[in-house]
């Protein structure tokens, strides 16, 4: 049987196993740690609210992203039934139209879980389930170009679920602070996806994917991931500084300061290091993501004392 078709299969239902590899638990991590930073900053005592961290934590990992995984599988069938035919739908493991079924029932659950939670929430999740859609279908398909496809996947799984998670905890639009923080921090993931980048460059070339590194070739992706990881974080430091929290900022500084020695060897071979630096660069990141998420907590426990 050639690989480049779907593979016929005679079940009517997905293997479970599949479906759960159609969803990539190993995807929802970004995201939950992004919401918890989210509910560290909102000054909120977690004890008061755990139910609501709890489906926070489902909304953000195993509903969100998860829709965001299935939806990318069923829009990538075809391709992958060429580059990989054992995933779950080119397989059949999840036969026939069972991988849109899982994105758009997902999609409701998603919905549905945000509205429960308020209804910042659920602007936010209708945001990123937006972006998740528009990554992969037809005719936005923002994956097809590095700079739009980046920048949706740096929003959903850095500022949406950082948002969200102060959203859930103040019961209303987060404070400036918080997504400034959000903010910054997405701009700065999208360096972050760009390294993801270089382990596709040849298959991305054939495929007419206009990812940065087949935009600007291994060197200039390299050096611009690197810039826009490191200004983002020099930025999040003088906002810690003016908002009186140098502590915190010296924490984020030294944090940067090993980044910027991991990048000088990741610039070195960017095909070569990139996975390296996701395991260890990438790690000092969302630290420090953690440690502004706690700078700012004080603050936000002032403002809902009216102090």
């Amino acid at each position: 049987m050639s690989d480049h078709v779907i593979r016929p299969t005679s079940r009517s239902l997905p293997e479970p196993a599949a479906l759960l590899q159609l969803l990539k638990p190993i995807t929802w991590f970004a995201p939950m740690w992004a919401l918890m930073c989210g509910v560290v900053s909102s000054g909120v005592p977690l004890a008061e609210r755990w139910w609501e961290i709890l489906l926070g934590i489902a909304l953000a990992g195993p509903l969100v992203c998860a829709t965001s995984q299935a939806v990318n599988d069923w829009f990538d069938r075809h391709v992958d039934a060429i580059n990989e035919p054992n995933r779950p739908i080119p397989s059949g493991r999840v036969p026939g139209r069972w991988g849109l079924y899982t994105a758009i029932v997902w999609s409701i659950l998603s919905l549905a879980v945000a509205w429960v939670l308020g209804v910042w929430v659920f602007y936010a999740a209708v945001l990123g389930l937006v972006l998740a859609w528009a990554y992969s279908m037809p005719p936005a398909r923002l994956k097809l170009n590095g700079w739009w496809g980046n920048s949706a996947v740096a929003i959903s799984y850095e500022g949406i679920p950082w948002f969200t998670g102060a959203a859930l905890m103040m019961a209303a639009a987060p404070d400036w602070k918080i997504v400034v923080l959000a903010g910054l921090y997405s701009l700065g993931a999208h360096g972050i996806m760009t390294l993801n980048d270089f382990k596709a460059i040849e298959g991305d070339r054939r495929m007419g994917v206009r990812s940065l590194p087949v935009q600007l070739g291994v060197a200039g992706a390299a050096r611009l991931a690197c810039i826009v990881m490191t200004v983002p974080q020099l930025a999040v430091m003088w906002f810690l500084i003016d908002w009186g929290h140098p502590v915190h900022a010296a924490i984020v500084a030294s944090l940067l300061m090993v980044q910027l020695a991991l990048m000088a060897r990741l610039i070195q071979d960017p095909r070569k290091y990139a996975p390296w630096y996701n395991a260890t660069g990438t790690t000092l990141y969302v630290i420090g993501m953690l440690v502004s998420a706690f700078a700012i907590r004080p603050d936000m426990a002032a403002l809902a004392q009216g102090g």
